[in-house]
């Protein structure tokens, strides 16, 4: 048997779980933008007063967004901006 076909594919939830927040979060800027809005400011509103008015209904985006654990997004952001900064 090849040494390739020995081994073992993995799967990271957290992986899947930091792309699927990505995704809402690009949905999310890109309806801001859409409206007019500073993106940047009005997720920043957000995260930190958890009010949900900071974002628009645009897209169904506030109703989006507010399906995500804020702590997560919070720790998703931390963690890929140090990372990048690397």
């Amino acid at each position: 048997m090849p040494q390739d076909a020995r081994k073992t594919l993995t799967f990271s939830v957290k992986d899947t779980r930091r792309e699927e927040i990505r995704i809402v979060l690009r949905g999310v800027y890109n309806s801001l933008v859409e409206k007019g809005y500073n993106p940047t400011n009005q997720i920043v509103g957000y995260i930190v007063s958890e009010d949900p008015t900071y974002i628009t209904n645009f897209n169904n985006a506030r109703a989006i967004i507010s399906k995500l654990d804020r702590d997560e997004l919070l720790r998703c952001l931390v963690e890929d901006f140090i990372r990048d900064a690397k």
